[in-house]
C-alpha cells in the first residue's frame, strides 16, 4: 500500500517530522518546494509590515494556520525570524542581516559607484540614489543624502516598480524589446500619486521620449512634490542593469536644472558603466 506521507529536509539533510502527512496537505498537493514558500513568507515582510501573526501570514501566502505556523518555528529556530514574546508576531531574524552584510559586500556596483556619486552630490545638493534591477522592480543599493535642509531621501532596500519615477523609467525604457514587453504587458500600472502614469499608451510614448534624450525625469509619480531626473547604468553586456538618480523638491527642478542635471547624471553613469566594463565597442 502507497504510503501517503511526504518527508521534506532541512538544510542539513534532517528530516523534518512535522513535514509529514495530512497536516501539511497544502504543501504535499502544492507544486512548490519548501523553500518556495519560506520566500513567499520572508516576502511578507517590507519596512512598513515589520511586525505579521500566523493567520494573517496564512492568509498572505494562502498556506494553512497550520503549515504556516510550523514553517515560521523552523525559521524562528534558525534566526531567519525572531518572535515578539507578548504579541506572538514575527519579524526579522539577525540571519537575514547577516545575509544581507555579505550581498551588499559583493555588489561591486556600490563601489564604484560612491565615488563619482559624491561628486554628483557636490555638484548638485540634492539627494543621490543608486538603483539596481530586480525582476520586474529596480531597488535602492545606495544613496547620499542632500545636505539641504529640505530633502528627498529614498530608504535603502527600497523596491519600486519600474513604470513609476525617473530611475524606473530609464530603466524600463533602455531595457530590450523583450524585457520591456514583458513588463509592461505583466505589471499592472496602479498609481502611487494624482501624477503617476497610469495610461499604457502614454507611459510607451513617455518611454520612446526618454530614449531618444538619454535620461527622464518627474515630478511627484511616486511621492507628491518630489522630482528626479535619471540617467541608464550598463553592464558589460551592455544591458541596462541600474540607474543613477538626483532627486529632491519639486520647487528646486525647474526645466533649466532638469536639463542641467539629465546632462550630468548621463555623464556619471557612463563613468559608473565604464568601470563595470561596459564598452560600446561591438
Amino acid at each position: 500500500m502507497q504510503s501517503n506521507y511526504v518527508h521534506y529536509y532541512t538544510i542539513n539533510n534532517g528530516t523534518l517530522s512535522y513535514y509529514m502527512g495530512q497536516q501539511m496537505s497544502d504543501l504535499n498537493s502544492s507544486k512548490k518546494g519548501v523553500l518556495a514558500h519560506v520566500c513567499e513568507i520572508l516576502d511578507c515582510f517590507t519596512q512598513e509590515r515589520t511586525d505579521l501573526g500566523v493567520r494573517e501570514l496564512a492568509r498572505m501566502t494562502g498556506l494553512s494556520t497550520s503549515t504556516t505556523g510550523r514553517l515560521l518555528q523552523e525559521m524562528r529556530e534558525r534566526g531567519v525570524l525572531q518572535q515578539n514574546i507578548e504579541t506572538k508576531t514575527y519579524s526579522m531574524g539577525i540571519r537575514i542581516l547577516n545575509w544581507s552584510g555579505v550581498y551588499l559586500a559583493t555588489l561591486d556596483i556600490r563601489a564604484v559607484a560612491m565615488p563619482i556619486m559624491n561628486e554628483l552630490q557636490q555638484l548638485s545638493r540634492e539627494t543621490i540614489s543608486l538603483y539596481v534591477v530586480d525582476g520586474t522592480d529596480r531597488v535602492c543599493v545606495e544613496r547620499l543624502e542632500s545636505p539641504q535642509n529640505v530633502r528627498i531621501v529614498a530608504r535603502l532596500g527600497l523596491r519600486l516598480p519600474l513604470y513609476a519615477g525617473s530611475a524606473g523609467k530609464v530603466i524600463l525604457a533602455f531595457l530590450n524589446e523583450v524585457q520591456q514587453e514583458h513588463i509592461l504587458a505583466s505589471v499592472p500600472l496602479q498609481p502611487f500619486t494624482r501624477h503617476t502614469i497610469t495610461d499604457l499608451k502614454l507611459l510607451r510614448d513617455e518611454l520612446v521620449k526618454i530614449k531618444q534624450q538619454g535620461y527622464a525625469f518627474s515630478h511627484g509619480e511616486w511621492i507628491q512634490d518630489a522630482s528626479g531626473v535619471a540617467a541608464p547604468i550598463y553592464g558589460p553586456d551592455r544591458q541596462v542593469t541600474g540607474a543613477l538618480t538626483i532627486s529632491g523638491p519639486t520647487q528646486r527642478f525647474s526645466q533649466d536644472v532638469i536639463e542641467s542635471y539629465g546632462h550630468d547624471a548621463v555623464i556619471a553613469a557612463m563613468d559608473i558603466s565604464r568601470l563595470l566594463g561596459y564598452t560600446t565597442r561591438s
